[in-house]
């Protein structure tokens, strides 16, 4: 661990402060007008389920190719051409950003920002799947000191760049800042730029942000 003390807690968006579409098929499968039960793929909560997801863990395919997929397939089953992933998370939950969030991820950033450390968000899709709008209508995200989203900035985690992006814009060392990622890859990229590092499990959201908070002596 770094010598450095813990100074910024940095999160990845989609995951790791709201919840994954996997977690959410119910919602989507009501707000669309789907049967239940439609939408079979699970991603990381059974990989037995979706060959796909497992083709983007063994890099196969990038995680961009893996949503641009699910999107086509989805708005087909509406009738529909999707080509922007924005287009899917709109119609499945736009409508109220809120209920989307993590409550875990909503403790924690506020007892984070409370203590008096630094809050970033680095994100590979963050406008680009939800849409500007989608942001701007998500009051917690107003207590970050900023938001690097790959949408705008063209590179993506694990790319060393992104976490310098970030470092920059926190005027910090990277081992002052603590980066918490759903994905393996981005987690070992933030480590090789010296962050300090939590591999956030989808499936157990709390026991991840315990992890994260202890970094700050902090408890969910």
């Amino acid at each position: 661990m770094s010598g450095v003390a813990a100074q910024a807690l940095v999160l990845d968006f989609g995951g790791v402060v709201t919840r994954t579409l996997f977690e959410t098929h119910a919602l989507t499968e009501q707000a669309l007008g789907l049967a239940p039960g439609t939408l079979q793929w699970r991603g990381p909560f059974d990989p037995d389920s979706d060959p796909l997801w497992r083709s983007m863990q063994a890099d196969e395919i990038s995680e961009r190719d893996y949503w641009r997929t699910r999107t086509s397939e989805v708005g087909r089953l509406v009738g529909e051409d999707w080509q922007a992933m924005e287009t899917f998370v709109q119609r499945a939950r736009g409508a109220e950003p809120e209920k989307v969030v993590r409550p875990e991820a909503d403790r924690a950033i506020r007892a984070v920002h409370a203590a008096g450390f630094r809050l970033a968000i680095l994100s590979n899709e963050l406008d680009l799947f939800y849409g500007a709008d989608f942001r701007r209508r998500l009051p917690l995200l107003d207590l970050f000191d900023t938001v690097v989203d790959a949408s705008y900035t063209g590179i993506l985690k694990p790319d060393a760049r992104a976490y310098g992006f970030v470092t920059e814009a926190l005027g910090l060392p990277a081992g002052a800042c603590v980066f918490v990622d759903d994905q393996q890859r981005n987690v070992d990229g933030a480590r090789a730029a010296g962050m300090r590092t939590v591999h956030f499990d989808v499936a157990q959201p709390a026991l991840s942000y315990a992890e994260a908070l202890g970094h700050f002596d902090l408890v969910l």
